[in-house]
């Protein structure tokens, strides 16, 4: 707005008026790491298309009466997509092995998995 008005202001100038004037400044995002090593090994692939990169995590929580269940969670990097939600209370390898070989096999179309 003040180069709209004609002022000569960069981004600090303007961090520096905010503090000023008691204003909360926002802090900068980190950057994103490097997508590969020195030695040339790849270290993650940044997505191109649907399909490309999928990332999985795990998720524990308890239910109301204090019994623990794990949740396996893949979504596609590059469309930010679900494809697959694993709930169980012993989430097993064979359990993720399997809801990836699934994923796999249908090619990360995962509405004709669970729709």
């Amino acid at each position: 707005m003040l180069r709209i008005r004609g002022w000569r202001v960069n981004a600090k100038r303007v961090q520096r008026i905010w503090r000023r004037e008691g204003l909360r400044v926002a802090r900068r995002h980190p950057k994103r790491g490097r997508l590969w090593l020195a030695d040339g090994s790849c270290v993650r692939l940044r997505p191109c298309w649907p399909g490309h990169v999928w990332a999985y995590d795990f998720v524990r929580d308890r239910t109301s009466d204090g019994r623990p269940f794990r949740m396996l969670t893949v979504i596609d990097e590059y469309t930010r997509e679900c494809l697959a939600i694993v709930v169980a209370r012993p989430l097993t390898s064979d359990d993720v092995l399997q809801a990836l070989t699934d994923l796999l096999f249908l090619g990360g179309n995962a509405r004709r998995l669970f729709g």
